[in-house]
Parts: structure tokens; C-alpha cells; sequence
């Protein structure tokens, strides 16, 4: 073809909204990822600022949630029982209070080594971690 021949060019279009979809899949993963990062959680000193009052069992079969505790804030996610601890109340999407008493607990946790395991066994308690 010669400059002054008028025809579409299928490449280059084709070129064009393939890097427009990339783009697009690019952010659409970033904000995915924003918003499972739900499960960011802060433990307050204080029982009376927590949203939650949790009770750490030994055993597993007591617990209504199955806790694995990631390292990476990114690995957090929503409700499913993989928390992120964070230095920052303003940062955490529910603030908890450890409590000595089995009794005195809105949910029963135990904490897990593999991240497999994480999950509820009680799910009538999930909606305090909604």
C-alpha cells in the first residue's frame, strides 16, 4: 500500500485494543486486590474501642473461625479467616480485643500454621467480621 491509499490498517487496531485491554486488566486486578483486603485487623488494648471481642482456644474444634496469620497485607482477605495484623487502627478494617474469658467472647478463634485451614466453622458468628 502507498501513503495515499485510504483502507484500515486491522494491525494496528488490533495493536491498540489489545494494549487497551491490558490496561484495563492491569487495573481491574489492582482494585480487585484493594478490596480484599478486608480482613486487616488491629488489636486493641482496650475491650470498650474493639468491634470484636475474640478468645484465642487451644483447640480446634472450640473455634468458631480458623485463623492463619499472614505476613503480607496483600494476602488478607475478605471474611474467609486470613488476617493481617497492622500497626495502625486507622488502617484495619475491624479493630479486636483479646479476652482472657472464654465466656466473655463474640467469637472463639484458633490460630492455624497453614493457610489452607482458614475458614469458618460457626457461620452464624461471620457477620461480626462483615
Amino acid at each position: 500500500m502507498n501513503k495515499n491509499t485510504k483502507g484500515f490498517n486491522f494491525c494496528a487496531i488490533f495493536e491498540k485494543n489489545l494494549k487497551v485491554k491490558n490496561i484495563l486488566t492491569i487495573l481491574g486486578l489492582f482494585f480487585c486486590g484493594l478490596l480484599l483486603n478486608a480482613q486487616v485487623v488491629y488489636s486493641s488494648e482496650w475491650k470498650s474501642e474493639a468491634d470484636v471481642v475474640v478468645y484465642v482456644s487451644e483447640w480446634k474444634s472450640d473455634a468458631d473461625l480458623v485463623v492463619y496469620k499472614t505476613e503480607w497485607k496483600s494476602e488478607a482477605s475478605k471474611n474467609s479467616g486470613i488476617w493481617f495484623f497492622t500497626e495502625w487502627k486507622s488502617d484495619a478494617k475491624k479493630i479486636i480485643y483479646f479476652t482472657e474469658w472464654k465466656s466473655d467472647a463474640d467469637v472463639i478463634i484458633y490460630f492455624t500454621d497453614w493457610k489452607s485451614e482458614a475458614g469458618w466453622k460457626n457461620l452464624s458468628k461471620r457477620y461480626y467480621f462483615d
